[in-house]
């Protein structure tokens, strides 16, 4: 069985990315709970955290899906909803609509990206950041957090929520970094020694370079931790199912470490 840690719903707007054409790069975005269902049943996928679309630079587009992931988590119990907030204060009225959302069936992270604007170090971000990590405390949610090299979104921004809040909120860090810096921060060492601290952080290889889960699966061998951090995730539209685990089935093989990473992790974490 496979169980996806991420994948999203929701068709976004055109937009004109990078000075270009306006386009809609995500060309298997769904925008029905009928035709993600399709796709897990096409996949021979059991579970999904399901969240709302982003990347275009229009925080509405988020905000507006977080009802069509709760939907779809409450339409299959294979299901699970993930739903967008936002620590900006310019967001503050949108992310107190999603919260009040929280408490519902099926819910079971919330979604940040400093994609659209903030970083974790900004202070005028520390008091939503504080609100949304109270929430998933109690509520007893994932935070799940988007990392990408360089900016507001490289780890050695986003390590920060680790730090400040992982003692009591599990934080899922996706794409493991992003790219080549960060997977060599995380791999190399600090994924670890988080872990031995005690940090309740978990990741994702989505969008990984080629080296990477090769060697975060030796690095998990070597020291004998972190076998129970890693999910499989495909970042459908924005990743390729069949490549994102065709990739993690070769680094992990068939035994304990693939069936937690495909499968009993996800169990552990998001039913």
């Amino acid at each position: 069985m496979v169980f996806d840690a991420h994948r999203h719903i929701g068709v976004l707007p055109a937009h004109p990315f990078y000075g270009g054409p306006p386009v809609n790069p995500d060309v298997t975005a769904r925008a029905t709970v009928r035709r993600l269902i399709a796709d897990l049943d096409a996949e021979g996928t059991e579970r999904a955290l399901v969240l709302p679309n982003y990347g275009v630079p229009d925080p509405d587009a988020a905000f507006a899906l977080n009802e069509l992931a709760l939907e779809a988590a409450q339409a299959d119990d294979r299901v699970r909803a993930g739903l967008w907030v936002s620590p900006l204060p310019r967001d503050e009225e949108r992310t107190t609509r999603a919260l009040a959302l929280a408490g519902e069936a099926g819910v079971r992270a919330l979604k940040l990206s400093f994609l659209l604007g903030g970083r974790p170090t900004d202070p005028a971000c520390r008091p939503g950041l504080d609100r949304i990590f109270a929430a998933a405390a109690r509520h007893g949610l994932v935070v799940h957090v988007h990392t990408s090299p360089g900016a507001a979104s490289d780890i050695d921004e986003v390590g920060h929520l680790v730090e400040w809040y992982a003692d009591r909120v599990p934080v899922h860090l996706v794409h493991f970094g992003g790219g080549m810096s960060g997977h060599i921060k995380l791999a190399g060492s600090r994924f670890f020694d988080w872990i031995a601290a005690g940090k309740r952080v978990y990741t994702d290889l989505s969008w990984a370079i080629g080296f990477a889960p090769y060697w975060l699966a030796r690095e998990i061998e070597r020291r004998g931790l972190g076998h129970d951090r890693v999910l499989f995730a495909s970042d459908q539209p924005w990743g390729d199912f069949a490549g994102e685990h065709a990739r993690m089935r070769a680094a992990t093989g068939g035994g304990e470490l693939g069936r937690l990473v495909f499968h009993d992790t996800f169990a552990s974490l998001y039913d």
